[in-house]
């Protein structure tokens, strides 16, 4: 996706460019800062945790450096062979990357789920030597005394190499966060041109904003049991140079009937916003005109079945 990144001009002999991978428990801000540290939305957000799911790449190129950040779903303990899958990703991003940051968010107390990140966090780094910044996300949704307890709660939970509070949405260090990763990176020239900010294939961003628009304002289950696949992508014929239209169309599984009805709204009116807001989403990604055409359907017990994961891309 070439699009509006600045110019980097000439660079030192200290350019740096790496790869970072954002960890944390499902809903500790990793996409929000991944899509304020690009600048752009490049991975999708949501209030309902665990809505990412690919290991989407971020590229933020700035004059001292270009750190590539990968996001990757939440680590948690997994309930479903889906979840199983979605750890396994994460691990072998981790063993792959330069700097590692693990987003703790501040409107939230230190749980067991930090504390089973940050023992394979520790085990990582025995095994081979990688820094890793522990990143005070949200920062801005507590006042300065819980802000600062919350520094020492993630001092004492581990060795990290920095720990750098931040607010994504409110823009707040976020500079700072990408200075402080970007100086782990290893010396070398960027990897990518500048102006790229992410590698994703068009068809998974779509697939994504799709997604994310499906997961808006819907109970607290639908987000694990909803998959988004683009079958088809055709330029529309007999249109006008100057006026093309894009035909997408896609499918949309979840795992039981009650949850289509669900995701179609009475009378469709709720498939018919999800296709709004995603239709939106999409034009501004690929600048141009798109018929949107949503199919709901139901995949049974989709994150459970080894063919069917595989089928959906997982």
């Amino acid at each position: 996706m070439n699009a509006g990144g600045a110019g980097t001009g000439a660079r030192g002999e200290d350019f740096r460019a790496g790869f970072a991978c954002l960890v944390g428990r499902p809903n500790a801000g990793k996409s929000t800062l991944t899509n304020a540290l690009v600048g752009q939305k490049v991975a999708i957000t949501s209030s309902k945790p665990q809505t990412t799911r690919h290991t989407i790449r971020g590229i933020a190129t700035s004059e001292r450096g270009q750190l590539i950040l990968v996001d990757t779903p939440g680590l948690h303990k997994p309930r479903t062979l889906l979840g199983q899958r979605l750890n396994d990703l994460v691990r072998e991003t981790l063993l792959e990357v330069d700097v590692i940051g693990f987003c703790l968010p501040a409107d939230q107390r230190i749980g067991p789920g930090d504390q089973f990140i940050a023992a394979e966090l520790k085990e990582l780094r025995q095994g081979r030597r990688r820094p890793v910044v522990a990143i005070a996300t949200k920062s801005d949704t507590v006042d300065k005394q819980r802000l600062a307890e919350h520094l020492v709660s993630i001092d004492q939970l581990g060795e990290w190499d920095e720990i750098v509070p931040c607010s994504a949405t409110g823009g707040d260090q976020v500079d700072v966060v990408a200075e402080v990763l970007t100086s782990y990176l290893p010396l070398s020239p960027a990897l990518y041109p500048d102006g790229v900010l992410t590698d994703e294939p068009e068809a998974v961003m779509i697939a994504e904003l799709v997604r994310e628009a499906a997961l808006e304002g819907v109970r607290d289950e639908l987000p694990h049991s909803l998959a988004v696949v683009v079958e088809e992508m055709v330029p529309r014929e007999d249109r006008p140079a100057d006026s093309p239209l894009l035909d997408v169309r896609v499918n949309v599984f979840v795992e039981r009937s009650s949850q289509k009805a669900i995701v179609i709204g009475r009378g469709g009116s709720r498939l018919r916003e999800v296709g709004t807001t995603a239709r939106r989403g999409i034009e501004a990604l690929l600048g141009q005109k798109v018929f949107l055409d949503l199919h709901v359907k139901v995949a049974k017990d989709w994150q459970r079945d080894p063919n069917q994961l595989s089928r959906l891309g997982f």
